[in-house]
């Protein structure tokens, strides 16, 4: 028995994630068409309403406070009783990038949960070989490996 053989006998434990982990296993994404449009895998399509939403928050978070103040000035131009700045230069300069931090965060948990619900897998195996790393080859300062 090889290992593809006991790769295609994956036994499922009951639950949800293992018809989608299954689908994915049996996918050849390299036969399947991209279209940023219409995907043609369940992963492919998850992925790109998580991607979607987060361009559209994005977009609201960094270009919002630009946007008002060019509609409405007055307001966006008042200085804040607290820290005394323009309210449209405090969204810009800190909220903007804070805003797009926070989603960065959002977006690495949101892909972790999908690569957990299709069942991928981003450790490396250990192959038992030497692949020229690892904590026995440690760096010498001339960047070469100390012998």
């Amino acid at each position: 028995m090889t290992d593809n053989d006991t790769h295609d006998r994956v036994e499922t434990d009951g639950g949800t994630a293992s018809q989608p982990a299954q689908a994915h296993r049996n996918t050849n994404y390299l036969d399947e068409e991209v279209n940023i449009l219409k995907p043609s895998t369940a992963f492919m399509r998850d992925h790109l309403r998580v991607v979607w939403t987060s361009f559209v928050v994005w977009a609201l978070i960094v270009f919002g406070p630009v946007t008002l103040t060019a509609i409405a000035p007055g307001p966006m131009s008042q200085t804040m009783p607290v820290l005394g700045f323009p309210l449209h230069y405090f969204l810009v300069a800190f909220c903007a990038p804070t805003g797009a931090l926070i989603l960065a965060a959002i977006y690495a948990r949101k892909r972790d949960s999908l690569d957990e619900k299709y069942g991928i897998d981003h450790s490396t195996p250990d192959t038992g070989g030497d692949t020229g790393g690892g904590a026995d080859d440690a760096a010498a300062t001339d960047g070469g490996v100390e012998q």
